[in-house]
């Protein structure tokens, strides 16, 4: 309990009768659980026991209902007097007739002697109303999303400020351009909110939620929601078990506008195409690059010698961890690679009293210069949530007042001044943490993390045409690896490939272990074999699971389950041997679609590696194909327009219905 407060009164009845026994004493609390923050409001003489609550729920038409003893029925209507605020009580909101509810939203109770208790999570609150200073008591109104008012509470023994400043530690509050008395709830449309706050919801508001912000619902814990959202994706009726594809799509495309996958749309034809990849080659991986490896590819003034060379033994082996602080500022940006030791150390410099003057910007504004900065106060108050759990079990950010947890705090609000159009968004803690831990130092974490957000930036952009793109161009790889695997994750109407959104928006972080994380990482940012590497990690994990999924006939429900229990259970090496693979049967096809070259940044291109020792040039033992990087060879072509000595088994056919 966070917040309470005795002596909060709900007016029964307010017409001009001042009658004492038209008040309801109660007590309101602000409450923190694990997974949310909920405000509770109930009657003095009630018990604690939550079976009493009486919680806000919508029929069809979007009624509030709540449950009245008989008498209370005969005795409240619609001859009410209507000379008072209509927020004073649920007259002109409220239906007093009991209606089952059929899609969950909430439930109400009939047992227990009060039937005014609420209980809400902050997370439905849309708006708060406050009557206007000097006229008696304070009293103020709460707004649900989907305009749902619950009955006014009267401060009668004190004022309601201090409830306002305790909920504004949780929620940004700004005020109403329209009504200055009216504090409106600012949500950002990217991750607005808590990653874990949806958990154990009805299903109705889930799935509003699940349209309304995707990046939340994909950041929790899969396995806990999808009952109920598949509860509300699919009937109860057996024979409809499955919804149709169109109205899946169409679902899907209000969540992410633009997002268009290709969907079996005539329930009689379907349009099959195979390309034969070939056989998925055996691929190995080499020891991490050691320290020697690395000063051996350097000149005496400090250049790298052979960019290429040093990326491709990266990305067959990663780094030992020694090396990491140094060569992680090659591989995001931070340092060029044909820079001296001596221009590293001067750039160094100036990127020191950059960072500091951004520091001092936040660091510098007052309290009173905050209370008119509103966007300033969303990012700090999102940052201090989000910084509290990032990553507590690593020793580096674990225990309180750990200097881990406010270098991360403080890196994080500076970035802030450094992109105040984008600020913070919940997610990017994620991708600050491992650079932080690597570099131990402020400064160039900070500069590693926007070399890093300037490859991630579209993700977390309001409209999440990042992760639009690439759900896409995935949908066409795996499409084109393996089309049945495909077609069935349709037919279960997974075929939108949403289970992968959280891989994709914060690159894995939270699907293997911290360590694992690290070569994950390093191993992408080489940029080899070729564009979108991480993409391929998809479908080498979706190809890895297909068999379960396939073999056990899982459903929409069982799929999202299972793909959500993978994490931390994913082996990194044998996964990034997968991908590469992958990559090379791509890169060796002769007849790659248009759009799958144009994902991978292949186009025009062939592998080419020495056949007999599998290594390239400089002796280095590689069985990856040649990346975008090295020479490549260009395909003869034919006169008929296709690749001389290519076997084309694209096959067509149209399927006339049963």
């Amino acid at each position: 309990v966070v917040y309470e407060q005795e002596g909060v009164f709900i007016h029964s009845s307010c017409g001009k009768n001042d009658d004492q026994d038209s008040l309801i004493a109660g007590i309101l609390r602000v409450i923190e659980k694990e997974n949310e923050v909920v405000v509770d409001w109930r009657p003095l003489d009630e018990t604690l026991d939550t079976s009493n609550i009486l919680c806000a729920g919508k029929d069809s038409s979007s009624v509030v209902e709540w449950t009245q003893t008989p008498k209370e029925k005969c005795s409240r209507g619609a001859d009410r007097p209507s000379s008072y605020e209509a927020e004073w009580d649920m007259v002109t909101t409220v239906s007093f007739k009991k209606k089952p509810h059929s899609n969950g939203d909430a439930t109400t109770h009939a047992n227990g002697e009060s039937k005014w208790s609420f209980l809400f999570s902050l997370t439905d609150l849309k708006s708060i109303k406050q009557n206007k200073e000097g006229m008696g008591w304070s009293y103020l109104v709460f707004c649900l999303k989907d305009d749902v008012k619950l009955p006014a509470l009267h401060f009668h023994r004190g004022d309601s400020k201090p409830l306002i400043k305790c909920l504004e530690k949780h929620i940004a509050l700004n005020e109403s351009p329209h009504d200055e008395r009216v504090l409106l709830v600012k949500t950002q449309k990217s991750l607005s909110q808590s990653f874990e706050n949806l958990f154990d919801e009805p299903s109705y508001g889930l799935l509003q939620k699940w349209k309304k912000d995707p990046y939340i619902v994909t950041m929790g814990k899969f396995s806990k929601v999808t009952n109920y959202i598949v509860g509300s994706l699919r009937s109860s009726d057996p024979s409809t078990q499955r919804r149709p594809p169109s109205e899946m799509a169409d679902f899907f495309n209000d969540t992410i506008p633009g997002l268009k996958i290709n969907q079996q749309e005539e329930p009689g034809f379907e349009v099959i195409t195979r390309i034969d990849l070939g056989k998925q080659p055996e691929v190995s991986r080499r020891e991490p690059v050691s320290a020697e490896e690395w000063a051996k590819n350097m000149d005496s003034e400090g250049r790298i010698l052979d960019v290429d060379y040093i990326k491709r033994l990266i990305f067959k082996g990663g780094l030992c961890h020694t090396l990491r602080k140094e060569v992680w500022k090659f591989l995001l940006g931070y340092f060029p690679w044909n820079s001296t030791k001596e221009e590293r150390a001067n750039l160094q410099k100036r990127k020191t009293d950059e960072y500091f003057r951004m520091k001092l910007q936040w660091k510098s504004v007052s309290e009173e210069q905050e209370k008119r900065n509103s966007r300033l106060r969303d990012y700090r108050s999102l940052i201090e949530k989000d910084v509290n759990r990032t990553d507590r079990t690593n020793k580096f950010y674990e225990g309180e007042d750990n200097p881990g947890l406010i270098l991360l705090h403080d890196i994080l609000m500076t970035y802030c001044m450094y992109d105040f159009d984008l600020g913070y968004v919940q997610g990017m803690s994620d991708l600050l943490s491992p650079v932080l831990y690597v570099m131990e130092n402020e400064v160039d974490a900070f500069w590693c993390f926007v070399s890093y957000m300037d490859q991630m930036h579209q993700n977390f952009e309001e409209q999440m045409q990042g992760m639009k793109t690439q759900l896409i161009q995935l949908s066409h790889l795996l499409r084109l690896l393996d089309s049945g695997f495909c077609s069935y994750l349709e037919s279960q109407d997974s075929g939108y490939l949403y289970f992968c959104f959280r891989w994709l928006l914060i690159r894995f972080k939270r699907e293997f272990s911290f360590q694992d994380i690290l070569r994950l990482w390093e191993v992408m940012w080489t940029e080899l074999p070729c564009q979108n590497f991480h993409l391929l990690l998809c479908c080498a994990i979706l190809e890895s699971e297909k068999k379960q999924i396939m073999d056990k006939q899982y459903g929409f429900n069982e799929i999202l389950k299972h793909i959500n229990e993978l994490s931390m259970k994913i082996d990194v090496e044998y996964i990034l041997c997968k991908a590469e693979a992958i990559s090379m049967q791509m890169m060796n096809c002769k007849e790659l679609p248009q759009t799958v070259s144009e994902i991978l940044g292949i186009e025009n291109s062939l592998v080419t590696l020495d056949s007999d020792t599998g290594e390239d040039e400089s002796g280095a033992e590689l069985s990856c194909p040649t990346s975008r990087y090295q020479s490549v060879s260009t395909p003869v072509v034919a006169a008929n327009g296709t690749r001389d000595g290519a076997q084309q088994t694209a096959e067509t056919q149209s399927l006339t219905p049963a």
